[in-house]
């Protein structure tokens, strides 16, 4: 079948940008997403043009690596990552519109491909547990409430995409925030640092730029690992709780 591309193409950060065509007559329905983007990065340079630039790794929707915006909607129109979007959701003739995550926390670094470090200063800000190393405990030495076990599982399934941010409107990080934050705060290891973690993950995402939600909904929608806004919920709880114990006399004044 034959897909037409209207391509975002940006040399670097300070360069505006434009959109460049490209047709495709002979695509596959067996191909994925970026097999077909390898096919035409393959003649662009065969004809010594530059090719598309786009992130991936694992092509197995598990790295989180690899995202932009398909015809409005990040990801694309399956439900899944793009690596894992096959061309047989497309039909002959049709057009489609790819560009980058539109985020001033994500700047462009090349055509479809963002900076997405922000994400990684927010890990380093609290989205870790301290404990001992050595020889390995018994699995069953700390219990764990199935049911906290079975939501911390469900919030650790984020990859930390960005398809979130693409999606707000404010691009907003929460749905990312929250789900780390929610994901340690039910166990028991991750007590210890749980009012820390969420000040300074939630403080973090601020200082990178990211926007505030307003419970829009759109980001939990585009989820590739259908992350549910009951995470933001769990990640304001905690940061709300936070706040309160650390204005004490005594939190403060040990903070000091």
């Amino acid at each position: 079948m034959k897909i037409t591309l209207e391509i975002w193409r940006q040399k670097n950060a300070s360069d505006p940008g434009r959109f460049q065509r490209h047709e495709i007559p002979d695509v596959s329905t067996h191909m994925s997403f970026l097999e077909m983007m390898d096919v035409l990065n393959q003649r662009l340079i065969e004809k010594g043009e530059e090719p598309v630039a786009f992130d991936s790794d694992c092509r197995e929707g598990i790295c989180g690596m690899c995202g932009f915006v398909i015809n409005g909607s990040p990801h694309g129109p399956a439900g899944g990552t793009v690596c894992q979007l096959h061309m047989r959701h497309f039909s002959d003739g049709d057009v489609l519109r790819l560009e980058p995550w539109r985020a001033a926390a994500f700047p462009v670094v090349k055509d479809l491909v963002v900076d997405r470090s922000a994400f990684d200063r927010i890990m380093q800000a609290g989205g870790y547990i301290s404990t001992r190393t050595g020889s390995a405990v018994d699995a069953n030495a700390i219990l764990v409430n199935k049911l906290d076990a079975d939501r911390a599982m469900d919030y650790a399934a984020c990859i930390g995409c960005g398809a979130c941010v693409a999606a707000c409107p404010n691009a907003s990080a929460s749905l990312f925030v929250s789900a780390k934050i929610s994901q340690l705060g039910l166990l028991p290891q991750g007590q210890p640092e749980r009012d820390q973690r969420a000040l300074s993950m939630i403080g973090q995402a601020q200082k990178e730029g990211f926007g505030h939600c307003t419970v829009i909904g759109e980001c939990s929608a585009v989820c590739p690992k259908e992350i549910q806004l009951d995470a933001i919920a769990r990640g304001n709880k905690d940061f709300i709780k936070a706040i309160f114990r650390y204005r004490e006399p005594t939190a403060v004044a040990g903070s000091g």
